[in-house]
C-alpha cells in the first residue's frame, strides 16, 4: 500500500481511495467498477486495511503499492489461472500488475466468477455437513 496508508485506520473503500494520488486512485477505481461489474451482490468492506469484496465469505481484495497494484484473489485462483497469468508477477495468492501492463477487464470479471462459484460451493457443503456435537 501506499506508504502513507499504513497508520490509516479505513471504514470502507472511498477513503481508502481518497488517499491515494489522482493516477492510482484511478486504476482501482476501475478495478473496483469491473469487480461490481461481476459480483453486483458483493459486498464492500476493508480488511487487513485493504479494499475487499465479499460474497459468503471473502472473494477479493486489491491495494496499491509504490510501484505496482496487487490483486488477492488466493493461492488455488493463481495456479488456476496460471496461463492466463504468464503476463504478471505472481505469488501464491497475489496478482501483481503495473499502469504499464493492467490486468484485462475480461480476465478479472472470469477471475471474480470463479471465485463466486468457490464460494457458492464452499457454501453448499458447508450447508449439507452435520453440525458437530
Amino acid at each position: 500500500m501506499e506508504k502513507s496508508n499504513n497508520a490509516i485506520p479505513f471504514t470502507n473503500i472511498d477513503e481508502y481511495l481518497a488517499t491515494l494520488p489522482k493516477d492510482k486512485r484511478q486504476i482501482l477505481e476501475t478495478l473496483r467498477q469491473t469487480i461490481k461489474e461481476a459480483a453486483p451482490e458483493a459486498e464492500e468492506v476493508i480488511s487487513y486495511m485493504m479494499p475487499t469484496f465479499k460474497y459468503h465469505g471473502t472473494l477479493i481484495h486489491f491495494a496499491a503499492f509504490k510501484n505496482h497494484y496487487s490483486l488477492f484473489p488466493g493461492g488455488t485462483l493463481v495456479e488456476r489461472f496460471k496461463e492466463e497469468l504468464k503476463p504478471y508477477k505472481t505469488s501464491k495468492g497475489t496478482i501483481s500488475f503495473t499502469e504499464d501492463n493492467p490486468l484485462p477487464t475480461a480476465l478479472v470479471k472470469k477471475i471474480v466468477w470463479w471465485l463466486m462459484a468457490q464460494n457458492e460451493e464452499k457454501q453448499r457443503i458447508k450447508a449439507t455437513q452435520k453440525p458437530k456435537k
